[in-house]
């Protein structure tokens, strides 16, 4: 799970300082202006693909993260019902059930009474 996390952050902040130094390496290279702004609109141009692109990716980041979660949740489920069980057995063995009613009157002896 945690690998899968990784690399999906990874994926976005790849594409993400992507953009960002292209924007930077645009504005601080020594061209013209009409030239920067001809690149500026072709990076422009570009960004709904990247858009769409690290849309994409993150949706599937989110899918795999969602399933590795649903599987822990799971796993999680079956041991806790387990757990409940064993103990469910566990008490029953110590305090068998009572078939009836004990007599709990006290008991006298009636060698003592003389």
């Amino acid at each position: 799970m945690s690998k899968n996390n990784n690399s999906g952050l990874f994926m976005v902040g790849v594409v993400l300082g992507s953009m960002v130094g292209t924007v930077t390496g645009l504005l601080l290279a020594p061209r013209s202006g009409k030239e920067t702004r001809r690149i500026i609109k072709k990076s422009a141009d570009a960004l709904p693909e990247m858009a769409e692109d690290l849309s994409t990716t993150v949706q599937l980041q989110a899918d795999r993260l969602s399933e590795s979660a649903q599987k822990n949740w799971d796993g999680t489920l079956t041991r806790l019902k387990e757990a409940i069980a064993a103990g469910i057995e566990a008490s029953q063995l110590e305090n068998p059930p009572v078939d009836s009613p004990r007599d709990i009157t006290p008991q006298t002896n009636s060698s003592n009474n003389n």
